[in-house]
């Protein structure tokens, strides 16, 4: 998945779910991602980190913020 599809994932998740923050949102895309991705996922962030041990679920949502968040670039 490359980040711009997972930013359009996003925003649809936002969509769908005006009421809840950021984060939530990005729970809920992990959620709906297979194993494998959410795998994926959690190592593109520890390894961005440069960590080499962490849950996945939370590294998964982590990522996923931190691609959407620079995507979105500085608020003015």
């Amino acid at each position: 998945m490359t980040d711009e599809e997972l930013v359009i994932e996003f925003a649809l998740t936002r969509l769908d779910n005006p009421d809840l923050d950021i984060e939530e949102i990005a729970a809920l895309v992990v959620r709906r991602m297979s194993p494998d991705r959410m795998l994926e996922f959690a190592a593109e962030n520890l390894a961005t980190r440069g960590e080499l041990r962490g849950a996945v679920f939370p590294s998964a949502v982590e990522h996923v913020l931190r691609v959407v968040l620079t995507m979105r670039g500085p608020i003015d």
